[in-house]
């Protein structure tokens, strides 16, 4: 694991980034006080660093009909790791599954799950994913509100003393 060093223009410009992924590298010099070229430099070592990982739009799950979000346990009836990777594979394939990850604690994965509404919650639990032949157990919680949303990463820990686990360091 190579260490990616970075500097407090480097934290500003990823937190800008995060906030609108379409603002130019002009737009950009102007928020942190930089040239374009110095920020397209940056840029580009973030992107090859993978520090930044990829472009995306956001969209908007209610305007797109996708009305329902449900937070979804899942529990397997055994636990080799053939039975995990094949249920790993098969959510990677559902449209409707978002994020699936491996926990600890009653159970052994958590999914966030969209669909238009509690018909095709229904018809996607009942059809498809309770027929996957490890799963054991499923227990859901629908979410009724958005109290908060967002894809934007806090990084003031960054600065903070290095820990041993960490990629990313900060340097003054």
């Amino acid at each position: 694991m190579s260490l990616v060093s970075v500097d407090r223009h480097d934290l500003e410009l990823l937190a800008e980034l995060q906030r609108d992924g379409k603002l130019t590298n002009s737009m950009l010099g102007e928020k942190i006080h930089l040239s374009t070229s110095q920020v397209s430099r940056r840029i580009q070592r973030l992107e090859d660093s993978k520090v930044i990982s990829h472009y995306a739009a956001i969209l908007d799950l209610d305007v797109v009909g996708l009305g329902v979000t449900a937070f979804t346990s899942v529990t397997l009836g055994r636990h080799g790791e053939a039975q995990g990777d094949a249920f790993e594979r098969a959510v990677a394939d559902m449209p409707e599954v978002l994020e699936c990850l491996s926990v600890s604690g009653e159970a052994d994965y958590v999914l966030r799950v969209v669909t238009p509404d509690l018909a095709s919650f229904s018809e996607f639990m009942m059809k498809r994913l309770l027929r996957l032949p490890s799963v054991v157990n499923v227990k859901s919680n629908i979410a009724l509100k958005r109290i908060k949303q967002t894809h934007v990463l806090p990084l003031d820990h960054v600065a903070q003393p290095v820990e041993t686990r960490r990629r990313l360091v900060f340097s003054k």
